[in-house]
């Protein structure tokens, strides 16, 4: 399996969390949002210009800006 960060996913691609590359206050409000190692996420669209982007975990729709989501890497078929 290939490993990404969430940034370079594309539309309606599926991935599971393999790890979150931050620590401290971002870190934690990203666990805390339910993204966290096993998670099996889903992208689910792009604004306009990239930024954010909008994720499906666990039954919900998420948004990230890039920044966060930069620090959060999937593993993805292919």
């Amino acid at each position: 399996m290939k490993k990404i960060n969430i940034r370079n996913m594309q539309v309606n691609q599926e991935g599971t969390i393999a790890s979150i590359k931050i620590g401290g206050e971002l870190g934690r409000r990203i666990r805390d949002m339910g993204l966290v190692t096993g998670t099996e996420i889903k992208i689910q669209g792009r604004a306009p210009l990239y930024d954010p982007v909008a994720l499906r975990v666990k039954g919900f729709t998420l948004t990230l800006r890039n920044n966060e989501a930069d620090h959060i890497e999937v593993e993805v078929n292919g």
